[in-house]
């Protein structure tokens, strides 16, 4: 980001110095695309850093085990997602597949 960030400014990234008139880099259709790489790319890494830091990850028989066993020890689904760094939501998915909770149940609980 910083070095599309420093282009689109019209400056080099790597020493800071600014683009030579002329260039390509200072063309207003050049700017433009970069700009609009540079919003995405900003919104996409807002995205990532807003997610539980488990988001994603596989899921291991250890951690199969300890949110069946948190789940028959009453623990909520917020508190089970909390602890395990995942969203509820992934928390519902996976205790759906493996059979502790009912489709019917999880839908509920996510409303």
């Amino acid at each position: 980001i910083r070095i599309i960030r420093a282009l689109a400014n019209g400056m080099d990234p790597e020493s800071g110095v600014g683009l030579e008139a002329g260039s390509l880099l200072q063309r207003r259709e050049i700017i433009v695309a970069l700009n609009r790489a540079l919003s995405a790319l900003a919104q996409t890494q807002e995205r990532e850093e807003s997610q539980p830091k488990n988001a994603g990850k596989s899921w291991s028989r250890e951690e199969d085990t300890e949110i069946c066993n948190e789940l028959c020890r009453g623990m909520t689904l917020a508190q089970i997602a909390g602890l395990h760094h995942r969203s509820t939501g992934s928390i519902v998915v996976r205790l759906v597949k493996l059979g502790k909770i009912s489709p019917a149940k999880a839908a509920h609980s996510t409303k």
